[in-house]
């Protein structure tokens, strides 16, 4: 009798998160902010595309977010694969977790004045958002013409990860997800947090375990599917100890001893 054959792994979204921006850089909390990339983080997205293209990586398809960061990187990794071609959809929902008052503050400074495990309550917790913005505060996403056509009542003024998470999972489960039926690969470039709040679903992380995932910039991260969309398996693309390097450089990043 022949050995039954392995199920061939069919279905593919890799998510990248946004290459380093200005105010990584400076360590500070970014949010909704329109920040660009830095020169690193140009670089750092043009090396992901050139390591998913030598590794025979296409897509059909792509998403990302609202915000300049994530935009851009998906830019520069579908240049290096001269992929610039495929249909990109953009969403608000992608968007990063709205840190409300915190938006533009030096992590590490803020470490120093509420302590570091008040600020990793507020990066990492699962339910605890930072303090809101003012409605007259000139960040306030009601002002910022790319969200002229989303509800007033659908726009955060700050956000705990469960806030971020609902707000991206609709999204998710209603668009991208369902394409993996008629599609093979699909790429979603976007956040931090909004990607915490996908990978949480996807693996059933838990609530509390969730605050120790930490993802690197612009590192691909692959999931694989069998044709009924069961997971089958997860992974970074490239070098695993630079990636767990990067992957604690996030993690320290609101320690006030730095």
């Amino acid at each position: 009798m022949e050995e039954q054959k392995e199920i061939q792994i069919m279905k593919r979204i890799v998510l990248v998160r946004h290459g380093e921006s200005q105010w990584n850089k400076e360590n500070r909390f970014t949010g909704w902010t329109n920040v660009d990339l830095s020169p690193k983080g140009i670089e750092e997205a043009e090396n992901s595309g050139a390591l998913l293209k030598q590794e025979g990586f296409s897509f059909q398809m792509a998403y990302t977010s609202y915000l300049k960061r994530a935009i851009k990187t998906l830019n520069c990794v579908l240049d290096k694969m001269d992929q610039d071609w495929i249909p990109v959809l953009k969403s608000w929902r992608l968007n990063e977790k709205h840190y409300g008052m915190l938006q533009g503050l030096n992590k590490s400074e803020t470490a120093a004045k509420y302590g570091d495990e008040q600020v990793h309550i507020w990066r990492r917790s699962y339910d605890v958002a930072p303090h809101a913005l003012a409605e007259d505060d000139p960040q306030n996403p009601k002002n910022d013409p790319r969200y002229a056509q989303v509800p007033d009542a659908y726009l955060p003024r700050t956000e705990s990860l469960k806030d971020a998470i609902a707000r991206v999972m609709p999204y998710w489960e209603c668009e991208i997800f369902p394409r993996l039926k008629v599609m093979d690969s699909i790429l979603v470039v976007a956040h931090g947090n909004s990607l915490r709040g996908i990978v949480k679903h996807l693996k059933n992380i838990s609530d509390s375990d969730i605050a120790g995932l930490n993802i690197p910039t612009a590192v691909p991260y692959v999931f694989e599917f069998d044709n009924e969309l069961n997971l089958k398996r997860d992974y970074y693309l490239g070098d695993q100890d630079e990636i767990r390097r990067k992957q604690e450089a996030v993690a320290k990043q609101g320690s006030a001893a730095k």
